[in-house]
């Protein structure tokens, strides 16, 4: 599929943010003052940022609020209503940190569940779509929530937690990408069933169904090579994971925290850039794309 920034911006950034706000409503962290208005401002700022993005990338950005209506049945307005509620719940319990230096702990842990639900969503908005096999598995969450807490661990400064993290990403990085590889080929699709003339026999394309570019080829089919993708993998998981585990092993101090954090992000907007690019979406079969 098309990898739009805004959406790799939406789901780094939103996702790291959150992240924040998860160690920061369940105490890991429980700053006051100045230290608790930065945190607190950085994990709505991201988040803020995230979501921004994320409203650009629909096609009406005027009818985000839509988004809100179908909550019953859509993980898109799930991921809309959850993201709301944590940032309105966790606001009270940022504020008595942030002017009275008196957290509020429960609202801080609804906050944290609910922040954690939103990340688990934005995940699912993927996970659940059929027609993208890549996605459609059970290793597709864990990779969203893993590098949202991994991040946000980061950004609160908490080196240990953060190590443990990175290298339970990194698993969960490898185990998504040697599973996807094999999600087309086990879902047995191809021209013959996408076309449903494949009980008559071998079907292939006399020629394509456009003679130029259209929305769903713009949108759907992206075609990435497989040496660049493997070269993306190794940059991701070398920048996303294994350099900030290497500076988060060197004593603890800021600066390498900031290493860390920066090598992370980097890392992470490759890993999502090929999410979106590596997915191979079934209506690829009616153009010949696969």
């Amino acid at each position: 599929m098309h990898p739009a920034p805004s959406l790799i911006l939406f789901t780094v950034l939103s996702g790291m943010g959150f992240g924040l706000l998860v160690w920061l409503g369940l105490g890991l962290r429980v700053p006051t003052g100045l230290a608790a208005f930065i945190l607190f401002g950085l994990g709505y700022g991201l988040a803020g940022i995230g979501l921004i993005a994320a409203a650009f990338h629909l096609g009406h950005p005027e009818r985000a609020l839509k988004a809100f209506s179908q909550w019953r049945s859509s993980w898109l307005s799930r991921e809309a209503v959850l993201a709301v509620a944590s940032l309105l719940v966790m606001a009270p319990h940022a504020a008595a940190s942030v002017f009275w230096d008196t957290p509020l702990p429960l609202l801080g842990w609804l906050g944290a569940v609910l922040a954690l639900a939103t990340i688990f969503a934005t995940a699912m908005i993927y996970a659940q779509i059929r027609a993208v096999p890549r996605w459609h598995h059970w290793s597709t969450p864990p990779v969203f929530v893993l590098a949202a807490l991994a991040g946000g661990a980061l950004l609160a400064a908490q080196q240990t937690l953060a190590l443990w993290l990175m290298l339970a990403l990194g698993l969960a990085m490898i185990v998504h990408w040697v599973i996807g590889d094999q999600r087309f080929a086990q879902a047995r699709s191809d021209t013959g069933t996408a076309t449903g003339l494949g009980r008559f026999g071998r079907v292939r394309l006399l020629e394509p169904p456009h003679s130029g570019r259209n929305y769903l080829l713009r949108e759907m089919v992206h075609v990435v090579g497989r040496k660049h993708a493997h070269k993306l993998r190794v940059i991701a998981l070398g920048l996303g994971v294994v350099l900030p585990v290497i500076a988060l092993l060197l004593p603890a101090g800021y600066v390498i925290v900031l290493i860390a954090l920066l090598a992370h992000i980097a890392g992470m907007l490759a890993q999502r850039w090929l999410f979106f690019a590596e997915a191979e979406h079934v209506v690829g079969l009616y153009y010949g794309k696969r």
